[in-house]
């Protein structure tokens, strides 16, 4: 129970990247070509215009291995008082906000690149806290 207390900064961000990726993935895996329409849409007049399906599953792949991996981090933290598969997800799910941040400009979504933002602060202050 020790662990988790002098751990308890890591073990709620770590809950944070869980919940934010896991349902975003389970989203998209759930309404699929909502979420394919919609960004098709999105990204009509970009570079990515052509490989929407193709960067939308790279994103489902990445959104869950970050979840899954954020979640098992926190269980090791209960069980060993530290965790590698944290600080992977939290590293992970940063590598995956940079991307989504990328789509957003490149889209000029600067509106949503600034919600990406808000998300990645914390990312990478639980990146730099478990390194």
């Amino acid at each position: 129970m020790n662990d988790l207390f002098s751990n308890a900064t890591e073990i709620l961000l770590l809950a944070f990247l869980t919940i934010t990726f896991l349902q975003s993935g389970i989203d998209k895996l759930m309404d699929w070509k909502g979420n394919l329409g919609w960004l098709t849409g999105h990204f009509s007049k970009t570079i990515f215009k052509g490989t929407v399906p193709v960067l939308l599953s790279v994103v489902l792949v990445l959104e869950m291995l970050s979840g899954i991996l954020c979640g098992v981090g926190i269980f090791e933290f209960a069980v060993e008082g530290e965790s590698m598969f944290g600080f992977y997800g939290a590293t992970l799910s940063a590598i995956t906000l940079l991307m989504l941040l990328l789509g957003q400009r490149v889209a000029k979504d600067y509106v949503g690149a600034q919600t990406i933002v808000v998300y990645l602060i914390p990312t990478v202050f639980l990146v730099y806290l478990m390194q």
